[in-house]
């Protein structure tokens, strides 16, 4: 007799070789660990579990510090703060809801707590570490605001809709790139290449995927953070040679010695008596010596044009050829 094709549903060939060349490799979305045989001695297992409850540990304790000195001191409710807030808020649920669960399994090699809990956990794993990579994005483009744009950014201070906006953002677009493709991909795509017993995202062995989301992902913020910070420090080093600069102007133009009729006309600016003269250069040298009312004015005025302390030692010298004259 002659054979019938079966009805039932039938997957693509080329989703079975994958499965199975998967399967065979013992890849896995964070490590290669095989389903079948134990990896890991009994000693290392013990460490690997000490140390990754430690690292849970550290990462809840600290972020959770950082989100409660936030929540009781109000004095830190400002603009740059919140972009650490949502920093620490996707560290925080790292170490509170992924790291758990990632122990066991990659302690076992095997995925134990159902298809849709391993759907969340992929979706929040993804999520939180987009977030975070977005929020030191954030962070570094605010700073590099407040350096390059000092004055706009202080006028900006009081308008948190900008900051609340901004952070809004960072979610939304870090659940686009991976949240539709994890809930939806074997729905669109009719079958499902991740066997039982394992929690991997549909799309990790599709590299087309995996290089469009990098992109985002990880290389466009490296590249901004990099961008920003270089620029940051290149601003600030322009402004050091440009107060260097302007200091080294400054103190050429008030620390040239008066000599003749230059002295006179620049003691009667200052209000300065022609008697007073020495005892003016004298309070410069040695202001304790100034005992007189005409001196001490003399003083501060002087100060007030010359407030540079290195331009006191030409005033010195002229003080001895003085001295010398009289």
């Amino acid at each position: 007799g002659e054979r019938r094709p079966s009805h039932s549903t039938a997957v693509p060939a080329g989703a079975l070789v994958a499965a199975v060349a998967a399967k065979g490799e013992g890849r896995n979305m964070t490590s290669s660990t095989p389903n079948l045989e134990p990896k890991f001695t009994l000693v290392v297992l013990v460490l690997l579990a000490v140390l990754m409850v430690l690292i849970a540990l550290i990462t809840v304790l600290g972020n959770g510090l950082v989100i409660l000195a936030f929540l009781v001191n109000k004095d830190l409710r400002h603009r740059s703060n919140y972009l650490f807030l949502n920093l620490a808020i996707s560290d925080f649920l790292v170490g509170a809801f992924c790291i758990p669960l990632y122990i066991p399994y990659i302690l076992t090699g095997k995925w134990m707590f159902g298809r849709l809990l391993c759907k969340l956990w992929l979706v929040v794993d993804y999520l939180m570490c987009t977030a975070s990579a977005f929020s030191i994005v954030l962070i570094s483009y605010d700073r590099f605001l407040s350096v390059t744009k000092a004055v706009t950014y202080r006028n900006q201070q009081g308008m948190m809709s900008t900051t609340v906006v901004k952070m809004v953002a960072v979610w939304v677009f870090a659940f686009l790139i991976y949240g539709p493709a994890i809930l939806i991909w074997d729905f669109v795509a009719g079958y499902s290449i991740i066997l039982d017993g394992e929690c991997n995202a549909e799309f990790y062995y599709n590299w087309y995927f995996l290089l469009c989301a990098s992109t985002f992902e990880f290389f466009t913020p490296c590249i901004s953070v990099a961008y920003f910070n270089m620029h940051i420090y290149r601003d600030i080093q322009k402004r050091k040679r440009n107060r260097l600069q302007s200091t080294v102007n400054v103190s050429k133009q008030v620390s040239v010695p008066p000599t003749g009729k230059n002295h006179v006309g620049w003691t009667h600016q200052l209000g300065i008596k022609k008697e007073d003269s020495f005892s003016h250069f004298r309070a410069l040298v040695n202001p304790i010596r100034c005992a007189s009312s005409s001196c001490r004015q003399s003083l501060k005025l002087q100060r007030k044009v010359n407030p540079y302390p290195k331009t006191h030692l030409v005033n010195c010298h002229y003080l001895n050829s003085e001295q010398q004259v009289s």
